[in-house]
């Protein structure tokens, strides 16, 4: 694989986390644990470990019921899009180390990806509640489905076929 490619699968893990931010360590780290991605020894080794994997897979069932919360802050207020550009970095030096390319360059890639995601996001999700007339759960919740299905995408590049 080319690093343009690794790169661009970088940024979009970093996309997934700017949609629910603990999904792109959780799906990373799955994918760790069960072979599909191989940090080669990096300092990011811990990504596969059964803790790394409890940890993330609860934040992020816990994010995605904390999401659909009346009282939920936004995406974008400076805690949550902080934690969102921390997860997508993480996530994104993880794709670069199983594609034997740089951490940093990864973590920066997963962190732009992040800001994309949690704004693009956030527009697209409040517009389509607008357009549809809908309540917002009707949408968060094939936010959610898009989120794991786009990190699970990205996560399985790395399988040998």
């Amino acid at each position: 694989m080319s690093a343009n490619y690794i790169y661009a699968l970088a940024i979009g893990i970093g996309i997934v986390a700017g949609l629910r931010a603990f999904t792109a360590p959780a799906l990373v780290s799955w994918a760790a644990r069960l072979g599909w991605l191989n940090p080669h020894g990096s300092p990011l080794s811990f990504m596969g470990s059964i803790v790394a994997v409890a940890i993330f897979s609860l934040g992020a069932v816990f994010e995605y019921v904390n999401d659909k919360l009346p009282k939920t802050g936004s995406r974008t207020a400076p805690p949550s899009l902080i934690a969102r550009i921390v997860t997508g970095g993480l996530s994104g030096a993880c794709l670069c180390a199983a594609g034997a390319q740089s951490l940093l360059v990864g973590a920066l890639m997963g962190g732009i990806g992040a800001v994309i995601g949690t704004f693009g996001g956030y527009q697209v999700r409040m517009r389509t509640v607008k357009a549809l007339g809908v309540k917002d759960i009707f949408v968060a919740i094939p936010e959610d489905v898009l989120a794991i299905a786009l990190a699970y995408f990205l996560c399985t590049r790395f399988i040998p076929t």
